[in-house]
């Protein structure tokens, strides 16, 4: 470069701060009190410029990255939260969070970019989202042995006595019963009691409280033990799926199917 175009340079770029940074002499040129302020950070600049190649390049390993995974708080404790380890090994340095929230609330976040990911089975027609499915989510219509010896449960007219607990007053699991096919029976329940999440329903449930329908893997082991009865083994409730949901522009879709792989592997439970 020519001294003349140096000169213009440092003018221009005093222009755009809006400060002198060299005293001019005939004899030489010195720094002023906002150049020598400039100096250190501008030299620091220049370096962090530099660094980029490297990074670009895989010469230096992975920036730190924290990921957010957004999921149910029932869902989360008992197959998110033990599967850590092998979610913070689909990339070095990476710090994974959780977040525990409803399934509209959580494809909202994930919308707004609150959140990184969430894993929901709650469906969506937002453009901005994409997913991959993880898992089949089934369900059974389940009760307590002794609560169905008092008041059985075998025929559509049974249900009259009976209280189903839900979600939500829309009966939102009970809708995947219902949705099972040609074998369904015409179940009309005295009541309908909502509780808001599965493990209040199943704390319910298992006190004798009334009949729901749950998912198969929440209910696994109380089946097992004989805590709660199948109703209705004839009829097959419509399944869901669980999805990993991210946002559709979001440069670390690769890192994402990596961990849809590495969950959908996982048994529910």
């Amino acid at each position: 470069m020519t001294p003349a175009a140096l000169g213009q340079r440092i003018r221009q770029l005093e222009d755009l701060i809006g400060v002198a940074l060299f005293l001019r002499t005939t004899r030489r040129v010195t720094l002023t009190e906002g150049g020598l302020a400039l100096l250190p950070q501008a030299k620091r600049t220049l370096a962090a410029a530099s660094d980029c190649y490297p990074a670009a390049r895989g010469e230096v390993g992975p920036s730190h990255m924290d990921l957010t995974i957004g999921t149910r708080h029932e869902l989360g404790l008992s197959w998110v939260l033990p599967a850590l380890d092998g979610i913070r090994a689909q990339r070095e340095a990476m710090t994974v969070h959780l977040y525990f929230g409803s399934g509209t609330d959580l494809l909202f976040r994930v919308s707004r970019a609150e959140i990184d990911c969430a894993i929901t089975s709650t469906t969506h027609a937002d453009p901005r989202l994409d997913s991959e499915r993880i898992a089949e989510e089934r369900y059974c219509l389940v009760g307590k042995p002794s609560l169905l010896e008092r008041k059985p449960l075998s025929r559509a007219d049974h249900a009259k006595v009976h209280t189903l607990i839900d979600i939500s007053p829309k009966v939102e699991l009970y809708r995947y019963f219902r949705d099972g096919g040609p074998r369904v029976p015409d179940l009309r329940f005295g009541h309908t009691v909502a509780m808001g999440t599965l493990a209040a329903i199943r704390i319910l449930v298992l006190a004798g409280e009334g009949v729901a329908v749950l998912p198969e893997y929440f209910v696994a082991r109380d089946l097992e033990r004989g805590r709660l009865t199948q109703l209705f083994r004839r009829v097959k409730p419509r399944s869901d799926f669980f999805r990993l949901v991210f946002r559709a522009d979001d440069p670390r879709r690769p890192l994402f199917e990596r961990m849809a792989a590495y969950l959908t592997d996982r048994p529910l439970k």
